[in-house]
């Protein structure tokens, strides 16, 4: 949860006060981050206070069912502290629950309707607005630290996974053209951004809807499709880590960008699960029965290529031989980062539907089976890189240890470099670790350039 606040006020005279709260995903976040820009550009000030506000808004998720209790309870604390509260996000395209909890809030939207915030906050408390004296910064307010940013290239998804209710939620997949993703890009490398993260429901089918239609940018015409923007944002001489890339067959070509160094040699690849019966229950796209091959390819083109993923456990008709087959698939595909998550029933979804439930007790035992076989995989994966130099990005100085990632690291979800350096170290810098030790998650190194 991001609780956001900025000491930052206009000073015609007393500005309306906003408390805002951010739950979920960097998506989410990213409709925060415009959210308020919009209402830091009419002179609202932001304070992380329900109770010194005059309005609080709460961005939900409403993915998982736990997801959708933490939502709620941010809403009561809320109404609890203040009152007067808009909510808005995933968990607002499907408002009963809301309603029941809380009949009294402002006003509920959906993900992604910022105008309808911003008309609820206008209802709520009018702004006051001196266009001589209120000054955005051109890149927006960003609720990440100065030094990386997230970029969202699209919203929805034209996936129908059977776990899922992203599409209900926020619709099918709509592309920025390119164009526009890279003024936003270019806006962020000139406020100091070192690392921009890309971001979407399904980052390598950007720009299907569009039909990879051009747009202009500088001197050249840019098709909207992912190696094409992948290789402009390469030429932007910072960072770029893309998430959420879905193994279609076209991402093949992305790789040489990675080792030619255009771009982060780092793939967040949602594979969910090994099994192809699985697979096939949760109708996941693109041709997963080759996956070892591919990744064997993608590691030739690029040996330092990390691959994180995220896996589910428990689906509905899991096996003992489904689990058999995940777990060795662990062991061959060699993965750097991996999350696991006990599979749990969305309200909506299709495979609520599925026969064969797994008890929650198979799950559990399922889930530290899947971790342990993991970890001695990224155990062998990071002993690997004890004795090299490595560039890694300073998020937290210390007085002697500052923490910081490498190249096979995203912010919030994978490991940390802890880095010993003699000269103060400042957030955003780049440097030069020569790794001395690791463990399963973390690296240990000294500053050396």
């Amino acid at each position: 949860m991001t609780d956001i606040a900025t000491s930052e006020a206009p000073p015609s005279g007393p500005a309306p006060k906003i408390s805002f709260v951010s739950l979920g995903c960097p998506k989410a976040l990213v409709d925060s981050e415009r959210i308020i820009t919009q209402l830091r550009a009419e002179g609202y000030e932001l304070t992380k206070s329900h109770g010194g506000a005059d309005v609080v808004i709460v961005n939900t998720c409403g993915f998982l069912d736990s997801a959708k209790a933490e939502s709620l309870d941010a809403i009561g604390k809320a109404m609890g502290e203040n009152g007067k509260v808009i909510v808005t996000g995933c968990m607002g395209a499907e408002p009963g629950p809301i309603i029941e909890r809380f009949p009294n809030v402002l006003a509920i939207t959906g993900p992604q309707a910022y105008e309808s915030v911003v008309g609820a906050v206008h209802e709520a408390v009018p702004p006051a607005h001196d266009p001589f004296v209120d000054l955005i910064p051109p890149q927006g307010v960003k609720l990440t630290p100065r030094h990386y940013a997230y970029l969202k290239i699209s919203e929805g998804c034209n996936n129908r996974c059977t776990f899922c209710i992203i599409p209900k939620l926020r619709g099918d997949l709509v592309s920025r053209p390119a164009a526009d993703v890279l003024r936003e890009a270019e806006k962020l490398v000139k406020a100091g951004v070192k690392e921009i993260l890309v971001i979407s429901q399904d980052t390598s089918a950007y720009g299907v809807d569009l039909k990879y239609a051009t747009s202009p940018w500088k001197d050249r015409e840019v098709r909207a499709k992912f190696l094409d923007l992948s290789r402009e944002l390469g030429e932007l001489g910072v960072w770029i880590r893309m998430h959420y890339v879905y193994p279609y067959p076209h991402v093949d070509e992305v790789i040489p960008l990675m080792s030619e160094g255009k771009i982060l040699p780092y793939l967040d690849i949602p594979f969910q699960h090994a099994s192809p019966t699985v697979l096939k229950a949760m109708r996941r796209p693109a041709a997963q029965e080759k996956q070892l091959e591919r990744i064997q390819k993608w590691r030739e083109i690029c040996p330092d290529l990390a691959i994180r993923s995220t896996f589910i456990v428990g689906f509905p008709g899991e096996t003992e031989e489904d689990v058999d087959f995940l777990v060795d698939w662990l062991g061959e595909a060699k993965l750097d980062r991996v999350g696991c998550f006990k599979y749990e029933a969305v309200a909506g979804a299709p495979a609520n539907e599925i026969a064969g439930a797994v008890p929650e007790e198979v799950k559990e035992a399922r889930w530290h089976r899947f971790m342990a076989a993991q970890q001695k995989v990224a155990e062998r994966v990071q002993k690997a890189r004890v004795g090299r130099r490595v560039q890694v990005i300073i998020d937290e100085p210390g007085p002697t240890v500052s923490k910081g990632r490498t190249k096979w690291d995203a912010p919030e979800i994978d490991g940390t470099t802890y880095v010993a350096s003699r000269r103060p170290l400042r957030a955003g810098e780049i440097v030069t670790v020569k790794i001395e030790r690791a463990d399963a998650y973390d690296l240990h190194g000294v500053a050396v350039g």
